[in-house]
């Protein structure tokens, strides 16, 4: 039979061994308790939508254009075109424009046909051979001096002159940053209003607008005379959007 001395330094180290465990739990268990919970979005939140705009200045133009000839023998329409394309693409080339900006995206010959009612079929009477090529200018300033000197070097159809961004992005960060300051404003305000203080992003979500190149103009065809005088033609402006739609944690 244990003595009562024994009995209490037994139930005193129990109650020790009780103590420590407890300590340990506050000290290690709950701090991961805590960062746990903190990890889930805050019960109290806020969400709020704004647009950002910039006006952004297309600074780069990209032009279109075509060599169309018509003959009987190929070799011989390929031999004339290329000759006239050569000349176009030394011009080009004189106005300061890279070769790595210079592109060949078309090179067609189709048979040109007519019925004859008396064999009752189709009979080839020529060809046609259409080389395009499209340029790249980053300098807005040799658009009309570019546009200007292909007509009278054989150039007889031009597809399109269409103004566009080199950096986008850029743009759209000015559009961003906008959207978000309005949106921080516009979300304190409403916490505000509600005896609550604006606390951290919780989520961002953003959708984008920038302007598709719309062509300054189009389709100047076979019919244009080796000196035509050509539309002026300007870069304009136009709106890059931003849209965000963000969740503020409430305190």
């Amino acid at each position: 039979m244990q003595s009562p001395n024994s009995m209490k330094l037994f139930w005193g180290f129990m109650i020790a061994l009780i103590a420590v465990v407890i300590l340990f739990v506050l000290g290690f268990a709950m701090p991961a308790a805590t960062a746990w919970e903190r990890s889930f979005a805050p019960a109290r939140t806020v969400t709020v939508s704004a647009e950002g705009k910039t006006v952004a200045t297309p600074d780069e133009a990209d032009i279109t254009f075509s060599i169309v000839t018509q003959g009987q023998s190929p070799s011989a329409l390929s031999d004339n075109n290329n000759s006239k394309m050569a000349a176009v693409l030394q011009f080009v080339a004189s106005q300061g424009i890279a070769s790595s900006d210079v592109a060949t995206v078309g090179y067609n010959l189709q048979p040109n046909y007519q019925w004859d009612k008396n064999s009752q079929r189709n009979y080839i009477t020529g060809y046609t051979l259409t080389q395009t090529v499209r340029v790249k200018i980053r300098d807005l300033s040799k658009v009309a001096p570019v546009l200007g000197g292909l007509a009278p070097l054989g150039v007889n159809q031009i597809g399109s002159v269409n103004y566009t961004f080199q950096n986008p992005d850029a743009f759209v960060a000015i559009a961003r940053t906008d959207a978000m300051m309005k949106a921080q404003e516009e979300a304190a305000q409403m916490a505000a209003e509600s005896g609550a203080m604006l606390g951290p992003v919780v989520t961002v979500s953003e959708s984008r607008y920038i302007p598709v190149p719309q062509p300054a103009y189009q389709a100047l065809g076979m019919g244009m005379a080796a000196t035509a005088v050509l539309p002026p033609v300007t870069a304009g402006t136009q709106e890059v959007t931003d849209n965000v739609t963000v969740v503020y944690g409430l305190r």
